[in-house]
């Protein structure tokens, strides 16, 4: 078993009109063993701007503080938010300079930039950038979301049809792989509002 499969996970993003959607599993194992069933692997790393970490569940968390405190740095010197690019670049500049010995994490950035603009993103354990128009995923369930993506997915989609076709997607993909699942975690961010869903696994 790959270490990236040690936990576990399914991560996926997906982009609206004007809006995005980001969503994961909560299931935190080792290999096939549950230990948790309301592990976090999305953060929020500003109203605009969201994070989801797939992999090792130990190097998500240390990637995610390093980058809070890289994002905080720039806010008091810049005094702005980062745009999603940037955020982006940041991501892959951290990865690859620990490139000899990686976190072994699959990121997942999601935010929205000029004239509210969705842009989403993965890269590998190496900061190499994936950049798409439509939706991204990562994580163990991640074939299975890239056929359940590929056949949901429609253009310029209402926050409120973004939701459930994103639910959908995870839902369906996370019961075709054993080392994710245990229900979803979704955020629908639009400019005005984020809005934070927990979905049930078909299993509770």
């Amino acid at each position: 078993m790959s270490i990236f499969e040690y936990n576990g996970s399914a991560l996926v993003a997906m982009v609206g009109k004007n809006c995005f959607a980001i969503a994961s599993d909560r299931r935190l194992g080792v290999q096939l063993q549950t230990i948790a069933t309301d592990f976090q692997r999305i953060s929020k790393i500003h109203d605009r701007l969201f994070l989801g970490l797939s992999g090792l569940a130990t190097d998500a968390q240390t990637l995610y503080q390093r980058l809070v405190f890289r994002h905080k740095l720039y806010q008091l010197r810049e005094e702005r938010d980062m745009k999603p690019e940037i955020f982006a670049s940041l991501v892959s500049a951290i990865l690859y300079e620990k490139r000899f010995g990686p976190y072994f994490c699959q990121p997942v950035i999601a935010g929205l930039g000029d004239e509210d603009k969705p842009f989403i993103c993965t890269m590998d354990s190496i900061g190499a950038k994936e950049l798409a128009k439509d939706f991204v995923v990562a994580g163990t369930a991640s074939e299975s979301l890239y056929g359940a993506c590929e056949s949901m997915f429609k253009e310029n989609m209402e926050p409120e049809e973004l939701f459930e076709t994103v639910s959908q997607a995870l839902l369906a993909s996370v019961d075709r792989d054993c080392l994710s699942g245990w229900g979803g975690h979704v955020y629908v961010v639009t400019p005005t509002e984020v809005k934070e869903r927990i979905l049930k696994g078909r299993m509770d």
